[in-house]
């Protein structure tokens, strides 16, 4: 896949990029309705012997139109987006930098300058893309400001449990940890990426000794707790548990969540290797124990918990 960073106004010439069949969207998490909206650009571009684009936006809009807003954190990295985008079979990604001057744009500009301007033979959209200034472009507004230069497919809402799909509801399930819907809304396990780096080496004085990862600050992670996790390291996938949070028993006064994983059957040393975690299930809330004893007796608990729940 060719991935091409682009800013207002870019300086590519319109008619010496590949033709193509693109998808366009803001696209965090991949969910299974943005997946319906670049399948479909896919398998047009496939019959029609063409390239298949995703045109997507970063960072997200709100950190530049809301003034409240200072970072945002993503169901999906960028990087972790490219990987699933080329894994779907898409032959270029286009990142245009959401910035003022782009949220300024005039509809037409907005359409002339990239889609048009990028080579666009068919544009695919959802039922509710917007584009241009205050989202006055939609895709009521879209074939008029085609004139007749792109073919338009409307993607229309999908849903399940008579809801729409979307990253808001996923977000709001992550509040919660039902990763398990979260997951099934994303027609994958979510993950999340990152080395492993030196903790504070406690947990194999108590026998489950733990790697601790650094996760990105643009992943967004569940509610602090307990999870059951599979691991991925190389070419190898362990099942273990993860402990998200601030280890009240031992560190009452942190406030920033960590995120260090107990990987079962497990004895080699791992430092600074990255390692993919997919949360499959949340299993309790962190809690602070009166004492190790009882910590460890817990940890027991939910490693056959987690150890049923994989059938392993």
């Amino acid at each position: 896949m060719k991935v091409i960073e682009l800013t207002y106004p870019h300086t590519l010439i319109g008619n010496q990029q590949p033709a193509s069949v693109s998808a366009i969207g803001f696209f965090d998490g991949i969910h299974k309705g943005h997946q319906k909206v670049i399948n479909t650009a896919v398998s047009i571009a496939e019959n029609e012997k063409i390239d298949s684009a995703v045109i997507t936006f970063h960072p997200h809009p709100s950190v530049v139109l809301n003034k409240k807003v200072q970072h945002v954190k993503y169901i999906t990295p960028l990087q972790q987006k490219k990987e699933i985008l080329k894994d779907l079979g898409v032959d270029i990604l286009y990142i245009i930098k959401f910035n003022k001057d782009l949220a300024a744009l005039a509809p037409q500009t907005f359409i002339d300058h990239f889609i048009k301007g990028l080579n666009v033979k068919h544009l695919v959209a959802g039922f509710d893309f917007s584009y241009g200034h205050k989202g006055e472009g939609n895709m009521d507004t879209i074939r008029a400001h085609a004139e007749n230069e792109f073919a338009v497919t409307k993607i229309t809402k999908v849903e399940m449990d008579e809801e729409k799909v979307s990253s808001t509801r996923i977000r709001k399930l992550l509040q919660t940890g039902d990763v398990e819907e979260a997951s099934n809304l994303l027609g994958r396990p979510l993950a999340a990426e990152g080395p492993v780096i030196k903790g504070d080496q406690r947990g194999r004085t108590i026998g489950y000794p733990t790697a601790n990862m650094k996760v990105d600050s643009d992943t967004i992670l569940p509610k602090n707790g307990v999870y059951a996790v599979k691991v991925t390291i190389g070419e190898s996938q362990y099942y273990g548990m993860a402990n998200l949070g601030v280890k009240p028993t031992f560190t009452p006064e942190e406030v920033k969540p960590s995120v260090e994983v107990n990987i079962f059957d497990f004895h080699k040393d791992i430092y600074d290797e990255t390692i993919l975690i997919e949360w499959y299930r949340f299993v309790r809330d962190e809690i602070k124990f009166s004492n190790v004893e009882a910590l460890v007796k817990q940890i027991a608990e939910d490693e056959k918990e987690i150890r049923n729940y994989f059938e392993i």
